[in-house]
């Protein structure tokens, strides 16, 4: 079972990573097929002393933890990580030129006050570097390039207009889509409530029960001040899981996965609400998130295949180039 198991790291793709250590500019650009080969060759390079295991790997970007071999797989090529060694805590970079280091808490108020233009350069290049990162984006990411001037994000991805006005189309529908995801599952809570209400005093009797056992579950979480502190969730993202009918289609998958690895208590408290709804809401975001993730990969195995058609008709693949007029 091991040589089945080495024989198939060897035939996995390469991704290529770019690796620092927290507060440190210095990136080294290494290829790495699984986590566990990224995390081993992380402590070789940044000369991480054995002693100070566990290694982890998270985003440079925010901060987010990368223990999950799918979703790294997910990600787009020159990703670039931070590794941190045994209890060290993540801190952003202001790697535009600036020389302050500051908190993850400094940031997130930064982010909103130097407004949407550093933003909607920053997705775009996430775009650029895969384009079936579209399925990731959140709702808000979304609308940030739809809403951006055509030439402005052609000059950015280095396309011509009529070619990013159809991505713009493309966005647009898939913003679409959620509403719509989002509009039926209104519909089909109010249904399922009209039922409830026409239903028999036994179920009325159920959910009352149901009701108090809710009420229960606050009063017990909200006794627990101790857990409420463990929330690492940003208030952005916390006002959205309270204020959205169907929150998991608004959010990235990156905050998906923060509020699937939450705990649950500790997150009734930060919302206010009982633990059987929390448990709910935390199952649709992994569900959301595993939705996305096979599409990303279904996406990815289609342009594998297309290439290995290509290569077997013996045709060579040229690139793309403008016709040129006849001088």
């Amino acid at each position: 079972m091991e040589v089945v198991g080495e024989a198939e790291t060897e035939t996995r793709a390469l991704k290529p990573c770019l690796l620092r250590r927290n507060h440190s500019r210095e990136q080294h650009g290494v290829a790495a097929s699984c986590l566990e080969e990224l995390r081993s060759k992380a402590c070789d390079i940044l000369a991480i002393d054995k002693s100070l295991a566990p290694v982890t790997l998270v985003l440079a970007e925010d901060g987010t933890i990368v223990d999950d071999d799918d979703y790294f797989l997910c990600l787009p090529s020159n990703t670039k990580f931070v590794a941190l060694a045994n209890n060290e805590k993540w801190a952003y970079s202001n790697s535009d030129g600036g020389t302050a280091w500051i908190s993850q808490e400094s940031f997130d108020v930064d982010e909103t006050d130097s407004g949407s233009g550093l933003k909607w350069k920053n997705v775009a290049r996430q775009l650029k570097e895969d384009l079936s990162s579209i399925i990731l984006l959140s709702e808000e990411d979304l609308q940030v390039l739809i809403d951006v001037p055509c030439s402005d994000l052609a000059q950015e991805l280095c396309q011509s207009c009529v070619t990013v006005q159809g991505l713009q189309n493309t966005l647009q529908q898939v913003l679409d889509q959620r509403e719509e995801a989002r509009q039926s599952k209104q519909l089909l809570e109010l249904y399922l409530q009209a039922l409830e209400k026409e239903g028999s005093i036994l179920s009325k009797q159920q959910e009352a029960g149901a009701g108090f056992s809710d009420k229960m579950d606050a009063v017990d979480a909200g006794s627990n001040h101790e857990s409420a502190s463990e929330i690492t969730l940003t208030s952005q993202v916390l006002n959205a899981l309270k204020e959205k009918p169907a929150p998991e289609l608004s959010l990235s998958s990156r905050d998906l996965e923060l509020v699937t690895k939450e705990d649950p208590k500790a997150l009734a408290v930060a919302l206010s609400w009982g633990l059987k709804n929390t448990e709910t809401l935390q199952q649709a975001c992994h569900q959301e998130l595993s939705l996305r993730l096979q599409q990303v990969q279904s996406l990815r195995s289609l342009r594998s295949m297309s290439a290995r058609k290509s290569s077997l008709s013996g045709e060579p693949r040229k690139p793309k180039r403008a016709k040129q007029e006849p001088t």
